[in-house]
């Protein structure tokens, strides 16, 4: 087999990691990169976390870097796992491992010193692939390189029992797939669709975390097809339809138009009908922050649109992602892209009136201020957020209806 080397990344220049690798012994063959940076190198993507797997057990890994005085973080030592606090990022380093046993959502390994067998336990041929730190060089077991050119993600070993060992891989082949695919692999769609109710034993912040990944990778829209197509969603998010995919796609397409970085939360909210009350549930059941469901639950609420709403009145009372989601979500065409846009460009301003420049007026204090508060800045933003004189001059008016209503009380 011809020999494949790395191409040159900036992250393979990074001085702590060349002094890491040494601490490490990889230029004795202990210590290799793995995974996703050696993947998206390969792809000529960016790079942003590095793992190293190695033959060394956790305990000389963590005497290596005392020694050398790198901070050490025992993030997964029952996995073998230590992470390595170097000044430009945290580097995750792993000692081989095989599986003793699965239960779908947990494995009981050993360590081992061969790397074929570290290989056979991840989970597709295109995450399997080790380069040697200094030289490049790529140790490819499974024929990972070839599926990367292909487009295809492939299972390595049955699909059926690699999904039996970690249901988490049925969301993972589709989400690889969205990022990296072409045409789906057969065997592992097929395996996939059989397995679909095995997604129900996992807990739902790990779904959540796959399915906010999946719904911002450059093929989402056609991979959420397939999936619909083969019912994988329908044990654990039965609300996302078609008709919701047909909505995202749109939503996908104005967010590019526009300039905008794809928004996971935002995607969601695309793929599900407008109802804030099944928001909540979704958010609920996906356990996500309050953050988040806020967020989920206000861009599904109220009407999807009201009248003389612009995308600066939307970005004033809901902030620019609010807005954003409001305004793409129920918005279409070029009006939808000059929008946002314009929500992005927005310099939210302050409201110039307060409750006391009121009580100066006459009003009482009470009840009445707020109101009357609530009606001379809805009128203010009516007029597009005018100047002080003309706030002014809208409290004045609000007053004057003001006292008029009261003295004929």
């Amino acid at each position: 087999m011809e020999r494949v080397t790395l191409p040159p990344a900036a992250w393979r220049d990074r001085a702590e990691l060349q002094d890491l690798c040494r601490v490490l012994r990889a230029d004795a063959g202990d210590t290799r990169v793995v995974g996703g940076a050696v993947r998206d190198t390969l792809l000529g993507c960016a790079v942003s976390d590095i793992d190293l797997a190695t033959r060394q057990a956790p305990e000389d890994v963590l005497a290596a870097l005392q020694r050398a005085r790198i901070k050490a973080v025992p993030t997964g030592l029952a996995h073998g796992t230590i992470t390595a606090v170097l000044a430009d990022g945290p580097v995750e380093v792993t000692t081989l491992r095989r599986d003793v046993s699965t239960d779908g959502r947990h494995a009981v390994v050993a360590f081992t010193d061969d790397w074929r067998e570290d290989a056979a336990r991840r989970d597709f041929t295109m995450n399997a692939l080790y380069a040697d730190p200094a030289t490049g060089e790529i140790f490819d077991y499974f024929g990972g390189i070839d599926d990367l050119a292909a487009g295809r993600v492939r299972f390595i070993g049955d699909p059926l029992q690699r999904i039996a060992e970690d249901h988490l891989r049925i969301l993972r082949f589709f989400r690889f797939h969205a990022r990296f695919g072409d045409v789906p692999d057969p065997d592992g769609l097929a395996a996939c669709t059989a397995r679909a109710n095995d997604l129900m034993a996992l807990s739902r912040e790990r779904i959540a975390a796959e399915m906010l990944k999946l719904l911002v990778a450059r093929g989402a829209v056609p991979t959420l097809e397939l999936m619909i197509a083969h019912s994988i969603l329908l044990p654990v998010l039965p609300e996302i339809t078609a008709a919701g995919v047909a909505k995202m796609a749109k939503v996908a397409q104005h967010e590019t138009a526009a300039g905008l970085q794809p928004d996971p939360l935002r995607r969601l909210a695309a793929l599900l009908p407008h109802d804030p009350t099944m928001a909540e549930v979704i958010a609920n059941r996906l356990k996500f922050s309050n953050a988040q469901r806020r967020r989920l639950i206000l861009a599904l609420s109220g009407p999807e649109r009201e009248p003389g709403d612009t995308p600066q009145t939307l970005a004033y009372r809901f902030g620019c992602d609010g807005a954003l989601d409001r305004w793409l979500l129920t918005t279409s065409g070029a009006e939808a892209v000059e929008g946002a846009r314009a929500i992005v460009g927005f310099e939210i301003p302050a409201f110039p009136l307060t409750g006391g420049a009121l009580v100066q007026r006459g009003v009482g204090k009470g009840p009445d201020v707020a109101r009357l508060l609530r009606q001379v800045e809805d009128a203010w933003v009516a007029e597009g957020f005018p100047d002080a004189d003309r706030t002014a001059q809208l409290a004045d008016d609000a007053v004057d209806q003001w006292q008029r209503s009261s003295s004929i009380a």
